[in-house]
């Protein structure tokens, strides 16, 4: 869906360019999808980084968005070895992406920054009152919810004690996410809630913007306290009906798997990118984000041909 909204920006801005697609492997949607495809080493592998780096000087690439969240730390650190080239990295620095993608680091910028969370615990120093009880365990550096279970009693805690896992109280209230994007002099630009109606592999499958002043406000002292913030991020919060306390529990430095919800209200962050690094003039301003705009997701097919993936994939 990505790839489309960035064709679909560059279509309305009436530029010429194209959307290309690297992937180790060229079963996936975004590849078919893509003008020019790219496959590239994993991430982990030591090759990953020139042999993208190549690619960005052969097909001319003139900007890479990053949407998967092992690869972040590995180009937040070459961020100026593709500006040299002129490739530009929509990404966060270093610091931001080393908070994103560490809870326990997540947990204390929030507790430092003063910005509102829940109490957060390592396995061993969980509290053993089980009146304390249900908690959130979840693994210190996992994404899209994988690993993260409810603890009923500290005696379910204990095959943890040997895994990288933190432990957090339950954040009363409904979670939402907060889609935001920060321009290149670290300014927020744009900050769009969502309430989480419903999660799919913990990706949301409905959701539904919220103009919630408390939110949006949350958003701008979340962008502040990020020194080196730039693209797209969001952070997860839930908002307790009762008292209107909010909880940020997460921060992921990269586009969020909801965001074409934010983007269809009008938070155009892809065409505002583009229209940054080409010297355009900028749309942002033009309105603000609809709110009560309802997304309901569906399961899409993408239909290619054995020899159009290649010799030897499949």
């Amino acid at each position: 869906m990505l790839a489309r909204l960035f064709r679909a920006a560059l279509a309305d801005l009436g530029l010429s360019g194209q959307v290309a697609a690297s992937d180790a492997s060229p079963l996936s949607a975004a590849w078919v999808e893509a003008d020019t495809r790219i496959r590239v080493p994993r991430c982990t592998d030591p090759a990953f980084v020139p042999e993208l780096l190549d690619a960005c000087i052969a097909n001319a690439i003139h900007l890479v968005i990053p949407t998967i969240d092992t690869e972040l730390p590995v180009l937040a650190a070459v961020r100026d070895q593709f500006a040299a080239v002129g490739t530009t990295i929509a990404i966060s620095g270093p610091h931001t992406i080393a908070i994103a993608q560490d809870k326990s680091r997540t947990h204390r910028w929030l507790v430092d920054a003063g910005l509102p969370t829940v109490a957060q615990w390592a396995v061993a120093d969980a509290p053993h009152d089980p009146s304390a009880y249900p908690l959130i365990a979840k693994p210190r550096c996992g994404s899209s919810s994988v690993g993260v279970q409810v603890v009923p009693s500290p005696d379910v805690l204990a095959p943890l004690r040997e895994q990288d896992f933190v432990v957090e109280a339950i954040a009363p209230g409904r979670e939402h996410t907060v889609d935001i994007y920060v321009d290149r002099s670290g300014a927020l630009v744009t900050a769009v809630p969502r309430r989480r109606l419903e999660t799919r592999g913990g990706e949301v499958s409905k959701g539904l913007t919220v103009r919630h002043d408390g939110l949006i406000e949350l958003a701008g002292r979340v962008a502040a306290s990020l020194e080196d913030a730039y693209g797209a991020l969001n952070f997860q919060c839930f908002v307790d009906p009762a008292t209107d306390r909010l909880t940020i529990i997460e921060l992921n430095a990269r586009f969020g798997g909801g965001f074409p919800l934010s983007d269809a209200a009008g938070a155009w962050v892809p065409r505002w990118i583009i229209e940054d690094l080409a010297g355009l003039p900028s749309s942002v301003g033009e309105g603000t984000f609809q709110d009560g705009l309802v997304m309901l997701r569906f399961d899409e097919a993408v239909f290619t041909t054995r020899e159009a993936l290649g010799p030897g994939v499949i």
